[in-house]
């Protein structure tokens, strides 16, 4: 990736791990200035003093407020561009086992903290900044088994983006997705999706391999891009075709 002419500002939600940890590897190796968040995961050795890092629940507004104000502060009061990446699945549930405490922790989980967090960083935005979510085949697909929760927050943070995309775009804010189906080396796989369904799931991706957070960060950083600035409204699918199977 060649590095940009001038390093931009980049915050990263849930950058610690998996496909976060990888968007923010791809970022570094552009030679931009980092920020990633995390709620309970380290950060790792080999990014820890090359980005700046601060803890933040991103279902807890008030708290969502004040970090990104500190990362603003941080990287001189400018975010040029901002990934959602925050978010899980938190448990399977099937329906008639999943109470009110489990839907609301998902869509606060995986939803409304895509609009705490752009809320918050949008007065250190300017025109030319970009705004990645990161959605999932699930949007698309209903998910897995006991993911009805999941799939619906990650629906409604698709809708979001086309709808920032068009609110946004008059001020020069591009808004865009990235969609990944199964992305291994990730600690959301590791936990919640059996090595037999997930060799099942490769048999049946056209591709014939499952992805990686590699594979996410690359679409995520032509979107970040000046170049990907037209595709604003765009949600990418990094999938292997698995959603076209």
């Amino acid at each position: 990736m060649t590095a940009p002419s001038t390093a931009r500002n980049v915050l990263i939600t849930g950058g610690a791990t998996g496909i976060g940890l990888g968007i923010a590897e791809a970022f570094l190796d552009a030679r931009d200035r980092v920020a990633i968040t995390t709620n309970a995961s380290p950060v790792p050795e080999h990014v820890a003093g090359r980005v700046v890092a601060e803890r933040m629940d991103v279902t807890d507004s008030a708290q969502v407020k004040a970090a990104v104000a500190r990362i603003g502060e941080a990287l001189g009061g400018r975010i040029d561009v901002l990934v959602n990446n925050a978010g899980g699945l938190v448990a399977r549930r099937p329906l008639e086992d999943a109470d009110d405490e489990h839907w609301h922790h998902v869509i606060e989980l995986n939803l409304s903290s895509v609009f705490y967090v752009i809320r918050a960083a949008l007065p250190a935005m300017a025109e030319g900044g970009r705004i990645v979510n990161i959605s999932s085949l699930a949007a698309h697909n209903g998910g897995g088994q006991g993911a009805s929760a999941y799939a619906a927050a990650k629906a409604g943070v698709e809708g979001l983006t086309r709808a920032l995309a068009k609110e946004l775009g008059p001020r020069g804010i591009a808004v865009s997705a990235v969609a990944p189906g199964l992305i291994l080396e990730t600690p959301f796989h590791e936990r919640f999706t059996p090595k037999a369904d997930q060799r099942a799931t490769i048999a049946a991706t056209p591709l014939r391999r499952a992805g990686t957070p590699a594979d996410v960060a690359a679409a995520t950083m032509y979107l970040a891009s000046e170049a990907g600035g037209f595709a604003s409204g765009t949600v990418v699918a990094v999938n292997g075709a698995a959603a076209f199977h």
